[in-house]
């Protein structure tokens, strides 16, 4: 059995000073809600082997928070994997992605952006959601010993939680 949590990066923002999308930063609430879903995520007593995130700034930045607080936890780091590919990804781009994580891991969590987030949640198969909500977390559970049969694997919901939620 594996766990897969699907994060959309923090709220970020949107001033005229960034030069473009990639590299916008999370705005105020965004450096608030991180931390917080995060903490939310422990205490569901999910620690996580390892992350994967895009490389563009509001998704790395908001994977950080979460490997932060799992640390605090578990007192061992986690890597944290960076994937270009995950920038605005298609839902296609994630089920490879996934299929080629290390089957050492067993708890990850994946941070990327919408539209593509929400497209791949609807495509697994276990619930559907309209938007997912910045900094949302969608978790599954999924019925296999190797991340390459993630695809055809039995997945199972296990929550769907954010910001405004709690």
């Amino acid at each position: 059995m594996k766990h897969l949590l699907i994060i959309r990066h923090a709220k970020s923002s949107w001033n005229g000073i960034i030069p473009n999308d990639f590299d916008r930063t999370l705005n105020d609430r965004g450096h608030r809600d991180a931390p917080v879903m995060a903490k939310r995520m422990m205490d569901r007593k999910l620690q996580l082997d390892a992350i994967i995130t895009s490389t563009a700034l509001r998704a790395f930045t908001t994977a950080k928070y979460f490997a932060s607080v799992n640390t605090i936890d578990t007192s061992q780091t986690i890597p944290i994997i960076e994937k270009d590919e995950l920038y605005l990804a298609e839902s296609s781009v994630f089920f490879d992605v996934i299929s080629k994580i290390s089957d050492d891991y067993k708890n990850i969590a994946i941070f990327s952006h919408n539209p593509g987030i929400t497209n791949f949640i609807n495509k697994l198969g276990v619930a559907h959601i309209d938007e997912m909500p910045t900094c949302g977390i969608f978790a599954v559970t999924i019925e296999t010993k190797s991340w390459i049969d993630f695809k055809k694997s039995k997945k199972n919901f296990l929550f769907f939680d954010y910001p405004k939620n709690g």
